[in-house]
């Protein structure tokens, strides 16, 4: 399974403030791994980093939590000397644009249309009782989209394709057509039950849809850079669709029995499951937002 002590990072995550653990990101680290080609990830405490290195600068997908930028800055000068010409946001939350406000000064940022929408606007996560307030300019998105858009850069088409109603309502995945690499966000908790934001469009059963329609497009030999958890295969995607598809059919089989939320949560999932437990979400939870995402969506 999963490394324990990445799981033990992930469960924090969304529970970080910038006032009460600010005292923690001094003991971050950024990891750096090399994907495919000039394609690098870097793991440190928020969503995973996606990084082009090449003749053309530095391009990034996604910089985490705001304190960690100097150390997200010192991992990239290792790899490449270029300057940092673009940031693609996969999605608004803030463990995936905290760096915004400061790479922001020096590169582009590019995002679909609704992650500027919500970065402008004060946003609630009633889950984990946080509040994020509106971004400064600097942090904005500078170029948006509505479906798609591609970057060419070192030497390959970078393709950034929106997938409406899943993870949020502003979801991208990146595709590294010439390294075989994709960067899917958040649509890939590897090895865990994901968080699905209700509050800013999410909804389970387009989640679902958005994986499967990506396993669809995916060659077998695809290297997967997932928002959270380790560098990824396309086994590991189709395990995460497996259980998505198995536990909401368990939950909706027991909504329809006309059970609860409490006795459906007193029930929990079969032992199968019990692992992907350990990550971000407890089983408890998962089953909490699969259950509002059915009864509020149908």
């Amino acid at each position: 399974m999963k490394s324990v002590k990445y799981i033990v990072t992930i469960v924090v995550l969304f529970l970080l403030t910038s006032v009460s653990f600010a005292q923690d990101y001094g003991k971050v680290q950024i990891k750096t791994i090399h994907v495919s080609g000039n394609i690098y990830m870097l793991q440190g405490v928020g969503g995973n980093i996606g990084v082009s290195v090449g003749a053309d600068g530095l391009l990034i997908v996604d910089d985490q939590f705001a304190p960690l930028a100097d150390k997200i800055r010192v991992a990239l000068g290792k790899l490449g000397e270029g300057k940092l010409r673009f940031l693609l946001n996969t999605h608004w939350h803030g463990d995936h644009t905290g760096g915004n406000a400061t790479f922001g000064k020096e590169a582009t940022i590019i995002a679909h249309t609704n992650v500027r929408k919500r970065l402008q606007t004060r946003q609630v996560i009633e889950m984990f009782n946080m509040v994020s307030e509106p971004a400064p300019k600097e942090a904005l998105p500078v170029i948006t989209f509505d479906h798609s858009l591609s970057v060419h850069f070192n030497d390959e088409e970078i393709r950034v394709l929106h997938l409406p109603k899943g993870h949020t309502d502003g979801d991208s995945v990146i595709f590294f057509t010439g390294s075989n690499v994709v960067h899917i966000g958040d649509l890939l908790f590897s090895g865990m039950f994901p968080f699905v934001d209700l509050g800013t469009g999410g909804d389970v059963k387009g989640y679902i849809k958005n994986v499967e329609s990506i396993l669809d497009r995916l060659p077998r030999d695809v290297k997967i850079i997932p928002g959270h958890g380790p560098l990824s295969d396309i086994k590991d995607l189709k395990a995460f669709h497996e259980m998505l598809v198995e536990t909401t059919k368990i939950i909706n089989q027991r909504m329809a029995a006309g059970k609860n939320l409490r006795q459906i949560q007193a029930e929990g999932l079969p032992k199968k499951w019990a692992m992907w437990g350990n990550g971000l979400l407890k089983t408890s939870q998962w089953i909490e937002i699969v259950y509002k995402s059915f009864s509020e969506g149908g």
